[in-house]
């Protein structure tokens, strides 16, 4: 599998997401300017790091949103391929429309970079199968805009469609529902606020996200075998 790990200015998680992907996981990984993209038709899946892309001068995500290669990311995705944002790669896919909601400041107003637990609340997206539902897992988060807000009728139709993929155990940030990441309704749109790629071994304190990218290569290939 061939992973593309966009870089914004700004981003500075970007490493983090092409070490899990390139040294851990084994798989083809390139770090791609957002001015240079080319085609991002040669690439399987799509990787959104956190950072702060243009500064979070405007609003998290919002700048970033707005480029050119943001284009070829929603063509990505509507042809059924992957794209995980993590963080400000979350708030990104939400500003582009790509994923429902926003991501607002902190309840408490201030930044946050701890360990969390979440809840597996879903394990039935390529990005979770190797989960267990009700599983919990261990990931760091660290943001300052991590508070996930939708409205009363999104919310309904986020349950309804099973899109909760992970929640909080204790809500750290103030998120509506406790929701930690969503998934759009194809089910291969992931946003999450918690860093997976900063848990991939147990040398970084937790290898809980490593099970995340292991499901996302495995179910890549599984359909890659059918499709082939």
């Amino acid at each position: 599998m061939k992973f593309a790990v966009i870089v914004f200015p700004g981003s500075n998680c970007d490493r983090d997401m092409y070490y899990a992907a390139k040294e851990v996981l084994g798989e083809e990984a390139d770090l791609v300017w957002y001015e240079s993209a080319g085609n991002l038709g040669n690439y399987d899946g799509i990787l959104l790091p956190g950072g702060f892309s243009y500064g979070d001068y405007l609003r998290s995500g919002a700048v970033a949103a707005t480029s050119e290669i943001m284009q070829q990311i929603k063509e990505h995705a509507s042809k059924g391929k992957p794209v995980l944002g993590v963080c400000n790669g979350f708030q990104v896919l939400t500003e582009a429309g790509l994923l429902p909601g926003a991501l607002m400041r902190n309840e408490k107003l201030s930044f946050m970079c701890h360990f969390e637990d979440l809840i597996v609340t879903n394990n039935e997206t390529m990005f979770t199968s190797l989960f267990q539902t009700g599983e919990t897992i261990k990931l760091p988060i660290a943001h300052g805009e991590g508070n996930y807000f939708c409205d009363e009728t999104t919310l309904k139709d986020l349950q309804a469609n099973n899109q909760i993929v992970f929640t909080y155990e204790n809500n750290p940030n103030g998120s509506v529902a406790d929701i930690a990441g969503i998934v759009n309704k194809k089910g291969n749109v992931l946003g999450m606020m918690p860093h997976p790629e900063r848990a991939v071994e147990m040398l970084l304190g937790s290898d809980d996200g490593l099970k995340l990218f292991q499901s996302l290569v495995q179910n890549w290939r599984e359909s890659y075998v059918v499709n082939a």
